[in-house]
């Protein structure tokens, strides 16, 4: 369960910095190898890294699998545009869309439609029965529009990080 970072925004120097550039491409990589990139001890790298987990800036450990190997053909990028915008009815649909399996990134975003979606599914039969459950089917939901990717350039989730301001 990922961790929730708090109100104050934590403070990460340029070791902080270096280390999650490293974790980013590649959380197995052995804290010996991530300590000689960044001039550290294994042991401060272990603390810094825990400690990045404990204040919510590493939310989770995950492993990016290629849809392909799994049969998971279709990648569809959906703009949802929701009948009224509504604390409840905005509410419901972010919990039925962070609970369903098939959308793999949600985001409520402002320009004319409520939600943006990428949700991946093996063929356009499941991907007909994900757009009837979680779209056709909810009367909170007064349109949408899928966008079916032909190829996956670049998928991922690793974030530029930007250099330490605090730093002279």
């Amino acid at each position: 369960m990922p961790r929730t970072l708090s109100a104050r925004r934590p403070s990460l120097d340029a070791f902080d910095r270096a280390i999650l550039a490293i974790v980013q491409r590649d959380n197995k990589t052995p804290q010996r190898t991530i300590a000689e990139a960044v001039n550290l001890s294994a042991a401060a790298v272990q603390r810094r890294i825990a400690a990045m987990e404990d204040a919510g800036v590493i939310v989770r450990n995950v492993a990016i699998v290629d849809t392909a190997a799994l049969g998971m053909a279709i990648t569809s990028i959906v703009e949802v545009h929701l009948t009224d915008e509504r604390s409840a009815t905005v509410d419901a649909a972010k919990t039925l869309f962070r609970d369903a399996p098939e959308v793999q990134q949600c985001y409520y975003v402002t320009g004319g439609i409520s939600f943006v979606l990428v949700i991946v599914t093996s063929d356009m039969a499941a991907y007909e029965a994900t757009t009837r459950r979680l779209f056709a089917q909810n009367d909170a939901v007064a349109s949408f529009r899928s966008l079916i990717a032909l190829d996956r350039v670049k998928a991922g989730g690793e974030l530029m990080i930007p250099p330490d301001r605090n730093r002279a």
